[in-house]
């Protein structure tokens, strides 16, 4: 049987809403690859991947081949059940970002529209799988994430400014939503500016519960000007929550989001589908109508975004968390170790892929080999794999590992 314990040498992007240099965690994981080279001051570094996309793919070192050739040669490292249902692959595609500035405003479609989508533009989107996420904050992390409470919303749009926009149902419902959603999204480039200026004269008493609008507007406009759409939709419609390290949110199939700052852990399933339509140059963004049929409208609040970190019974030592999504492509295990402490996991029965993200130890495999892992590190483990760690100064890592 083929070695099933490898690691990996993955790569980063540079997309400009990154960090620069040394302040993004992502570059600081990624620059302790393989001749990664010293990080640029000046460049950003933005998405550290790892796994078999074929756009961004991790290699095996030391041979350099593609692990997801090397998965198609020996499937039994990712075992018959994950073969049956995604063929010889990993089913989810985790990362490291590190982000400065507001991400797209985005969702990313379901499994039928993904299909549909796929059909007609298979060059745009390229998988027909659909792509619910997670995030978990590896440091202070503002996201815009699904929408706010709808009384809430109903209630800012009484608001003189605004109300001209709200459709004429006799219920602020869904529906009402929608059709508020795609109306933002289509207003000339002069009338967001123009709004965007008048809501910011408005006294701040008059905002209620949504008294951090006109700050929100302030700030993304300086970002995206004062001309972007979706500086209107997350501001006023989108709930914004600030999360601090190992707090976690999920997105579902269809969920508005945008990420504004911080250095997180994301893992979604296997797709790279996604429609933008904010935070973007206006060249870049989707067909509205299509974005805001596409729209699903759980969560509304916050509360109902974040996800759970519980202890997790595959930590025999009782040193594993777990955060698990409510849907089945995968879970995520983080091993938090003081020093001269120790974990040993359960064998997962399907594949995974690991990354330290602070301190170093030891991983021993089942076979008695033993590998030296520290910051940036990343692992493949086969389905059977036995693992065990250990550190003498600190150790924490994440484990995304494939669920049904």
């Amino acid at each position: 049987m083929a070695e099933g314990v490898l690691q990996l040498v993955c790569e980063c992007k540079h997309d400009p809403w990154g960090k620069q240099g040394e302040s993004s965690l992502a570059g600081r994981l990624w620059s302790h690859m393989p001749d990664a080279g010293k990080l640029d001051a000046s460049e950003t570094y933005s998405e550290m991947w790892m796994g078999t996309y074929p756009s961004v793919p991790s290699r095996i070192r030391p041979t350099g081949k593609l692990l997801s050739e090397h998965l198609k040669d020996n499937p039994e490292l990712v075992g018959q059940s994950v073969c049956d249902r995604y063929g010889p692959d990993i089913p989810f595609l985790p990362k490291v970002l590190s982000f400065v500035k507001a991400l797209p405003l985005q969702l990313h479609p379901d499994k039928g529209l993904a299909e549909r989508l796929h059909a007609k533009d298979p060059e745009k989107f390229g998988d027909v799988n659909h792509k619910p996420e997670i995030a978990i904050a590896l440091s202070r992390f503002e996201l815009f994430v699904g929408f706010k409470p709808l009384n809430q919303i109903a209630e800012l749009m009484r608001l003189k400014p605004l109300e001209h926009l709200v459709p004429a149902h006799k219920n602020f419902d869904d529906g009402a939503l929608r059709q508020l959603c795609e109306t933002l999204l289509s207003l000339p480039p002069d009338a967001v500016s123009e709004t965007i200026k008048i809501l910011q004269d408005i006294s701040l008493s008059e905002f209620g519960d949504s008294g951090n609008v006109p700050s929100l507007l302030d700030r993304l406009s300086k970002q995206y000007s004062t001309f972007d759409n979706g500086n209107l939709v997350a501001a006023l419609l989108m709930n914004y929550m600030v999360l601090e390290p190992g707090e976690g949110v999920c997105v579902p199939a269809d969920g508005l989001h945008a990420w504004l700052s911080g250095d997180i852990i994301e893992c979604m399933a296997r797709s790279d589908n996604v429609l933008n339509t904010g935070f973007c140059p206006r060249a870049d963004r989707d067909d509205v109508k299509l974005f805001a049929q596409a729209l699903t409208f759980k969560p509304h609040g916050p509360e109902e975004s974040l996800l759970q970190r519980k202890k997790s019974p595959i930590g025999l030592k009782g040193r594993s968390d777990e955060y698990a999504p409510p849907f089945s492509e995968f879970n995520i295990l983080v091993v938090a170790l003081s020093p001269t402490e120790a974990e040993k996991h359960q064998v997962l029965g399907t594949p995974s892929i690991l990354i330290v993200t602070q301190g170093s130890g030891k991983m021993n495999v089942g076979d008695g080999t033993v590998h030296d892992i520290g910051e940036g590190t990343v692992y493949f483990a086969a389905k059977d794999a036995e693992l065990e760690f250990s550190t003498k100064t600190g150790l924490t890592l994440y484990r995304a590992y494939a669920t049904f």
